[in-house]
Formats: C-alpha cells, structure tokens, sequence
C-alpha cells in the first residue's frame, strides 16, 4: 500500500514535488485555523449563552417584581374604603354620587402620580353602570389619563368578561382599544378584577393599569446586549413589550422552542441567532433573548482576522524559503541536469560552474565535471589503444608471413633433398616443416591432443637425428583423449626438460614414456623420465603458484601452467613429482570434452 502511494510522487519533478511539500506545510496550518476558529466561536457562543441564561433569569425576576409592585398597589386601591363604598343602587343623591366620583378620580390619580416617570403608567377604573346613575362621568378612557369610566350594556369592552371571570387575579394583556369609545391606541394593561369585600359577593368593576410597557421597558433596557433584542411575550408569543417597536406583534420563534415549550429557561444556537427564552407557565409570560451571532462574534472575527493574517505571514514565509532554497539549490541542479542529458562523450566539457559555497551541491556538480573529464580521457586513452592494438594485429600478421614463407621454403628443400638422394637431411627437413605448421595452427591457441602429440613426436625425431640421441620413447596414449583441446606448445618444452635435464647423458639407458588416459572426468598427461640427476620439487611447486621470487628460471613451465589456467580455470594446470622407479614425473590435468 504504501509503495501504492509513493510511486505517484515519484513521478513528480524535484518543482513539483517541493510545490507539494509547501502545500503539506501550509495545510495543516489552515486547517487548524479552520479547526481553531469553528471551535473557539462554539465555546464563545456557549459561554454567552450560559451568561445570558443567568441574565434572563434575573431579568425575568426583577419583571415579575415591577409587576407585582402593581399588583400590590391595585390591592391597596382595592382595599380602600372610597372605592369599596362605591353605590350603585341610584338610591343617594346625584351630589353623593358626584363626590364619591371625584374622590375615587383623586385616588386613582395620587397613584399614577406615585410611579410617573417620562411615560408613566396609570390606573383606571372600569364600572358597569346600565342603569347610567353616573351619566355625567365620561366614558371616554385615555391611555395617559387615569379616572373612573362607566358604560352601559352596549358600550362593554371585550375584555371586561374575561377580567370579571378571572376573580380578582391580576394578569397582564395586551390591548389594542380599551373600549369601543376610546382612541386606537395600543397599550400593555395591567387588568384586575375588583370585587366587593365587604358584601364578599359581586364584582364592583375592574381596575386597569395602562402603559405597563413603560415601565416595564425600563427593566427591559437595563440589560444590554450586542444589537440583540428583549422580548416579553404572552403564551402565544404576541409582544407585551421590548426593546424594540414591536409591542402587540406576534414574533417566530425556532422550531424545537415551540414544539416543546419547555417550563423554565432554555436556550437555543442557530446559524443566525441565539435564543434565550424563560417560560413561565403559570404567568402565562415569556422573557425572550435574541442576540445576533454576527454581532456576538464581532470581536471574535477581529482575533480571527488576526489570525489569518499570521498564517498569511507564515504562508509568505514558507513561500520566500521555498523560493531561495528554489534559486540556490533547484537552478544549478536543474543545469546540471541539462548538462548531463546534453553531454555526449568525447565531446568538449565547459567550465565547471563556481556558485561561491562548498557545499554538497557544489560538490556534486565539480565532481560531475571532472567524471566527464576523465571519461574524455578514458575514451581517447581506449581510442589510442585501439589503435595500437590494430597496429600490433597487422604487426602480427607481417610476423605470421616470415613463417609461412619459411615453412614453403623448407618444403621445397626437402623435395630437392629427396630428390638428390639426401634421405636424413631430408627427414630432419621434413619434421622441422612439422614444427612450423603445428606452431602456426593457423592462429589457433587450442589445439588437439593428437596435433600436440604430432608436434611434439616431430621434435623428438628432429632431436634424435641432430644430436644422435638414442634414448628410448614409449607412448601410452588412449585413443579417447586424442580430441581433448590442450594450449598449443605445452609439450615439447616439457619433454625437452626430460631430454636435458634427464636422459641426455644416458645413450641408450634412457628412457621417455609420454602417457595420456581420462580420470575422474579430467584428461591427465603425463612425461615420465628415468633421469638420475637431483631434482628440487619443491622449489618447482612454488614456482608454478607464484610464490617463488626469482623470476628468472623456469620461466618456461610456470608459463605452461598460467596458460592452462588462464584456458580452463584454477582446478587444472601442472605438477612435478619423483617417480617411484627413479627420475622425474609431470603431470597434466585438463577438462575432459563438454558433450
């Protein structure tokens, strides 16, 4: 698998394979700048809604206190005597009831005096009269006014039922007209019925509190959140007040909040916005948070920003290093490469580039120069040998011509001789033409046992009759090694040792058995003579392996034995050894025939 996913890069350039390492470089920079930024924003994002979560909580807390404050002013309005007397029999006079009415209007107004602050709130009184016993109190209410308002049957506001039925508990509601006879105007109430204590049965009216929005926007404006929004809501998510002017409309919330509609706080993340909603079942209220991410994370983008700006420094960075390590290490291999795909040998080699350092690269590219140069040598050297070498293979030639020539000439004499009568010169003749023409071979340097045996049997005949040698030769030669290749010459001078240095002196006691049988899968030949003369073997043995300094006796056989080696290998060669009856023996071993 691995070699799977190396060799495609192998076939890159040394430009693009550094191209792809600066890319491996600045990845992982960016992804956890990637990484680092998505969860730092969902740690911040988290944080910030834990803190806010804390801050609905209290919020939600300090709302329901302004909101009970009201409740508990409404029970003090409720309790006193001035509006519990109220009578709505007919049965006092019109004066009676003209004061009881101003009283109640003075009542109302200190309170609304009480908590007036820019916008105030105000509290008013509703009271059925059908029977219109106070005719002369307006019946138009106002949203900046407090008083007492009666209306008859058909002048009953639409909530007046739902307060009534709500026995005394006071609930907040938002109203788009307090009755049909007052302005459209639209306004957070707060609305509770008032019943008569005294009698312990029966409804007097119901008192409302109007612009609750105000105050309750106070505590609403308090909390500060970054272009985010505060909503205080009814069940059905209808805007009681905000920060914003949307009083009376009916906000979205996300999906999971309004299948659930949990009890208590929760907390919503969106991709736009984070949610904070505290549910209050009971009220039937909610405090709702909305809180921009973008706005949220304003100061986080900043430190983002930051940071991208550092891995735009690093990527830079990285870029300028790859660039000098592109200029000062890639361009003079990049020549070099495109010296050595142009260079031919033989032809001229520039001058080797200096960069001014003693680098590793520097290094390479003199080197590369001077190997060029000694290979030019090396070819001019192999040309001029080649040329020698041609020189002494035509100076080889013009020798071999002077042989051949002789070799025709003693032919010739030897017919001559023949013919005159001269029967030995003309044997003597006759064998030394042999031995030239067994010593051409016609270029060959192996040759066959029989052709050996030849040359060497013509050189024995020319010996006996040059210097009246009477010596006894004995041939013990098998028929099967007779075509086995043996190196041309090797042995004449061996018998011509057993001649000199065994029989010379010993007329017609002496004796030469020239021997060849196979053993072991190896031709052995041996020359055995029944010389008396002492022989040093072992200083022969070690001139055979090389281990004999004087280089300049026996020259002739260690030659012989380099020869078989250099022909057949190290397992071959020559050996000298006393014979059991008295003299010497040679012994050579060659490969038998391959089949």
């Amino acid at each position: 698998m691995l070699s799977g996913l190396i060799k495609p890069l192998v076939k890159l350039n040394v430009k693009q394979q550094l191209l792809l390492l600066f890319l491996i470089m600045i990845s992982p920079i960016l992804i956890l700048n990637s990484y680092g930024n998505m969860k730092a924003e969902q740690i911040l994002k988290r944080h910030v809604t834990n803190a806010y979560v804390e801050l609905n909580k209290q919020n939600f807390t300090i709302i329901n206190r302004d909101i009970e404050t009201v409740n508990k002013i409404t029970s003090t309005v409720i309790q006193n005597p001035i509006l519990q007397q109220i009578n709505m029999t007919g049965n006092d006079p019109v004066l009676e009831r003209v004061k009881r009415y101003e009283n109640i209007e003075k009542l109302l107004a200190s309170y609304s005096q009480e908590v007036e602050r820019k916008d105030g709130i105000y509290y008013s009184l509703y009271i059925y009269d059908p029977q219109e016993y106070y005719f002369f109190a307006p019946n138009f209410p106002q949203l900046k006014k407090s008083g007492v308002y009666f209306f008859t049957k058909g002048e009953e506001p639409y909530w007046f039922k739902h307060a009534v039925e709500q026995k005394g508990r006071g609930y907040l509601m938002f109203v788009e007209k307090l009755s049909p006879q007052a302005e459209n105007l639209k306004t957070l109430t707060y609305i509770r019925a008032v019943n008569n204590i005294y009698k312990g049965t029966g409804t007097i009216g119901v008192l409302v509190v109007t612009k609750m929005e105000s105050k309750i926007g106070e505590s609403l404006k308090n909390i500060s959140l970054p272009d985010g929004e505060i909503y205080l809501t009814d069940s059905n998510n209808r805007v009681l007040a905000s920060t914003s002017d949307v009083t009376g409309e009916i906000i979205t919330l996300p999906e999971v909040i309004e299948t659930e509609d949990p009890e208590g706080t929760v907390d919503v993340i969106t991709s736009d916005f984070i949610y904070v909603v505290n549910n209050n079942h009971s009220l039937g209220q909610k405090l709702i948070y909305k809180i921009p991410v973008k706005a949220l994370l304003q100061q986080q983008n900043e430190m983002k920003r930051v940071i991208q700006y550092i891995t735009v420094a690093y990527a830079l960075f990285g870029l300028i290093i790859i660039t000098y390590f592109w200029r000062s290490l890639m361009t003079p291999l990049q020549k070099l490469a495109f010296f050595v795909r142009k260079y031919e040998p033989g032809n001229r080699v520039p001058e080797t580039p200096r960069r001014g350092s003693n680098d590793e690269v520097s290094v390479l590219i003199g080197s590369t120069y001077d190997m060029a140069r000694r290979l030019n040598s090396l070819i001019t050297y192999k040309y001029q040998m080649e040329l020698k070498q041609k020189e002494s293979q035509l100076q080889l030639l013009y020798q071999q011509i002077n042989p051949h020539l002789l070799y025709n000439t003693l032919e010739s004499i030897y017919w001559k001789s023949s013919l005159e009568g001269n029967v030995e010169s003309a044997v003597m003749i006759k064998e030394l033409s042999k031995l030239m023409k067994i010593s051409l071979s016609r270029g060959r340097e192996l040759i066959t046992l029989e052709e050996e045996l030849e040359h060497a049997s013509a050189y024995i005949k020319l010996q006996q009759l040059r210097y009246d040698y009477v010596f006894e030769v004995v041939w013990n030669i098998e028929a099967d090694t007779k075509l086995n290749l043996i190196p041309k010459i090797t042995l004449q001078p061996l018998i011509e040792n057993a001649i000199i240095h065994g029989v010379k002196n010993m007329a017609e006691d002496g004796v030469i058995i020239i021997s060849a049988f196979e053993r072991d899968e190896s031709i052995i030949i041996t020359i055995e003579d029944n010389g008396y003369k002492p022989v040093d073997y072992e200083t022969i043995g070690k001139l055979l392996n090389d281990e004999e300094p004087n280089t300049l006796s026996g020259y002739g056989i260690r030659n012989i034995n380099q020869r078989i080696q250099l022909h057949f290998g190290p397992d071959y060669g020559m050996s000298y050894e006393q014979r059991d009856a008295g003299g010497t023996i040679v012994t050579v071993k060659l490969p038998t025939p391959e089949i």
